[in-house]
């Protein structure tokens, strides 16, 4: 498979140039602090004690500050959302970038507990150094009260284990089989920027203030370093008119995270009144393969397709929160809006559990009236992701692999609702499932939108393809009322490459827009066909919806 550098530069260049721009900064930051400590006179005493243990962990602790500081942009998601849903940001490759930002927060991460291991390591070294390289000269330098002793960093410690304990739970494997300790653990970041403001505070490492009167090296006769001053009496008389005086170097990490820091508080008080209200729940429904369909209604609440929403439910847990994509968006004339959320965990077993008991487990639509025996729902959001730029391009191709399909299920609904005010002229839809039920929860929706388009007589402008794996009990769908999709449903896999050739030669010299959702072998398939060669000049522009 030979690669575009078109296609490369579409759908690399962007986050490549951030990320070497990212690097950059990291490495230049780390070098200029590097050299400040190893040259700089007014370090000169301290680097004669530490070495470079100094130089190497006020380094990387300028990288961590820096770091500490960008990891919580990404988490700002309501400014994103605003930021990509205005015209202030017009450029489709801007906004497919603010999509990566689950990525940025991730590399930030890692850069984070990369330099916590350097600088831990340097600042043991730096303890090893303050304990036997114990100064006589200058006892105001000192951190250890006498020579031999160890100082333990309280702080330091309990940043140490937090950030382990993060990193640990963060882990794909962890995430997909107790998302709740991810979760909760992942919420010690409070903690954490708490006991990283104060650490160090008490100025442990210290700088010479008197340069002028006291240069650096040049040491008044005392008992520790007579025979120096034997030896040059006459020059260091001249030069030096006082004892080097220190002063300690205060901790400037509130001086990198206080901006961001308070920009998240405030996102996330704006959050907390937003989804104060709870929602009202028209509709329960349960589907095929342990998916349990949601439609509510909350007043004011706006949304669009491709958006996604947090749930929370206070019966269930206090403090815990799920995105689900929108199933259905929110119209001037119908104020409904829903999810499908498959039970795949504790929390949703427990949802699923309250919101449809044993006695009512297959089916419930309940008037308004009886909604008291429903659970209290809260939702967070809209929040923004890649399947908003779906209606964006002329030509869009949208492969879902189970439940995955949740996001473009909302953009065929908004198809089926008559929006307007887009560019879309052709839709390609590709599903693909392991049993034939999953096909059931948009069976109806794939139906009437097929039927739509041929009334219209427009039937290129739709076009779905169902892959299922298993071939059990496909007579069913022959037989019953979704003939319309005999002919659309296929036994087996997709032939990726086969499909982008098709579709290049329909759409010569055209950017196809690709959204995927779905399982990685299938995502990193698609990524590598959108960066390969056409021989039809089709340019494909790769989009992938976090599905983890």
């Amino acid at each position: 498979m030979v690669v575009s550098v078109r296609s490369w530069l579409v759908n690399e260049g962007g986050k490549h140039v951030v990320l070497m721009l990212w690097l950059g900064a990291n490495t230049w930051l780390f070098l200029k602090t590097f050299l400040l400590y190893l040259t700089g006179h007014q370090y000169h005493y301290l680097y004669q004690m530490l070495g470079l243990g100094l130089c190497i962990s006020r380094a990387s602790a300028a990288v961590l500050n820096l770091n500490c500081s960008l990891v919580l942009l990404p988490m700002c998601r309501s400014l994103l959302t605003f930021v990509r849903g205005t015209h202030t940001v017009s450029s489709r490759g801007t906004r497919r970038l603010l999509d990566k930002s689950k990525t940025f927060h991730v590399a930030c991460g890692i850069a984070i507990c990369i330099f916590s291991v350097v600088h831990v390591s340097a600042h043991l070294v730096n303890v090893v150094n303050f304990s036997t390289s114990y100064s006589d000269d200058f006892p105001a330098l000192n951190l250890a009260r006498y020579k031999g002793e160890v100082l333990p960093g309280v702080t330091g410690v309990l940043l140490v284990l937090i950030l382990f304990l993060m990193f640990m739970s963060s882990s794909y494997c962890v995430r997909m089989s107790n998302y709740e300790i991810f979760w909760y653990t992942h919420n010690l970041f409070i903690v954490f920027y708490i006991i990283l403001l104060v650490h160090m505070v008490g100025g442990a490492l210290k700088y010479q203030t008197n340069m002028e009167a006291h240069p650096p090296g040049c040491l008044r006769a005392n008992q520790s370093s007579a025979r120096r001053q034997d030896e040059n009496q006459d020059q260091d008389e001249n030069r030096c008119s006082e004892d080097a005086h220190f002063q300690s170097h205060y901790p400037q990490t509130w001086l990198w995270v206080s901006g961001p820091l308070c920009l998240y508080c405030v996102e996330r008080f704006y959050r907390y009144i937003r989804s104060g209200d709870p929602v009202t729940i028209v509709t329960v429904m349960k589907h095929p393969c342990d998916v349990i369909e949601l439609r509510m209604v909350k007043k004011n609440f706006k949304a669009r397709p491709g958006q996604y929403v947090v749930l929370n439910c206070p019966d269930v847990s206090t403090f815990e929160n799920h995105p689900f994509t929108l199933t259905l968006c929110p119209t001037e004339n119908k104020k409904t809006f829903g999810i499908h959320l498959r039970v795949v965990g504790d929390w949703t077993e427990r949802l699923m559990q309250l919101l449809l008991p044993q006695s009512r487990v297959d089916m419930e639509i309940l008037p308004i009236f009886q909604q008291r025996r429903y659970p209290k729902l809260y939702i967070d959001g809209p929040f923004g992701s890649p399947s908003e730029e779906v209606f964006n391009y002329d030509v869009s191709l949208c492969v879902a692999g189970g439940i995955g399909v949740t996001p473009f299920a909302c953009v065929l609904q908004a198809l089926l609702n008559d929006w307007t005010g887009f560019r879309l002229q052709r839709l390609y839809f590709v599903w693909v499932c392991r049993e034939l039920q999953s096909f059931y929860w948009f069976a109806d929706l794939i139906c009437a939108l097929h039927h739509k388009f041929w009334q219209e007589n427009r039937p290129d402008y739709f076009n779905p393809k169902l892959y299922v794996s298993q071939a059990e009990n496909l007579q069913t769908m022959y037989e019953e009322k979704y003939h319309q999709l005999t002919s659309r449903l296929l036994i087996g896999r997709p032939k990726w490459k086969l499909l982008f050739d098709e579709i290049g030669k329909a759409n010569k010299q055209k950017r196809v827009g690709v959204f995927c959702c779905g399982p990685k072998g299938i995502s990193r398939t698609l990524h590598r066909l959108c960066n390969s060669s056409t021989s039809w000049g089709t340019t494909f522009e790769f989009n992938k919806e976090s599905f983890s």
